[in-house]
């Protein structure tokens, strides 16, 4: 039986082990629902364009968010596209059908990023100009990520307040 000092280092280094779990899975989940958050807020902006129109200026604007150029990355855009056009259809009329349209473009851009090793979530956090501060703290964008730009629009994170409360830039909300 381990005496106390040991016994509890243990119980703490499982504490640690559980929080950076939970912490890295918060991340992931809060980039992927921020961009959905973001991507309906959007669609809802242009809903009254023409599909094509709307569909255009939605994913320009992701694609600059990203700082992704459509050139270089022109499998990615296709699947935003297929993505925004589903938010578009969700934005004018939200049913059923168009919520399993969402899934689906969401799959298949998840499939898309997975094979240029990366995610929607990591999308979100190391490019994005709407990233919360916190996910940072949580998973640090790589220092040599392709396509990497500045973002100064990323809240620095401040001393008094749990990184979990960090949010994203005003302009995004």
């Amino acid at each position: 039986m381990p005496h106390f000092v040991e016994e509890l280092q243990q119980e703490a280094a499982g504490a640690i082990a559980r929080m950076k779990q939970a912490a890295l899975a918060a991340r992931h989940i809060h980039a992927r629902a921020e961009l959905m958050r973001h991507m309906l807020t959007t669609a809802r902006k242009v809903a009254d364009k023409p599909k094509a129109e709307a569909v255009e200026t939605v994913v320009t604007e992701w694609m600059q968010a990203w700082n992704l150029e459509r050139t270089q990355w022109p499998h990615i855009a296709r699947e935003m596209e297929s993505f925004t056009e589903a938010f578009h259809d969700y934005a004018n009329a939200p049913s059923d059908a168009h919520d399993a349209a969402l899934r689906e473009t969401c799959a298949a851009l998840d499939a898309v990023l997975a094979r240029e090793g990366t995610s929607i979530s990591d999308q979100m956090a190391w490019r994005s100009q709407c990233a919360h501060g916190w996910w940072d703290r949580v998973s640090p964008t790589p220092a040599d990520l392709p396509g990497g730009k500045p973002r100064p629009s990323i809240p620095q994170p401040a001393a008094n307040t749990p990184f979990w409360d960090q949010a994203c830039a005003n302009f995004c909300r």
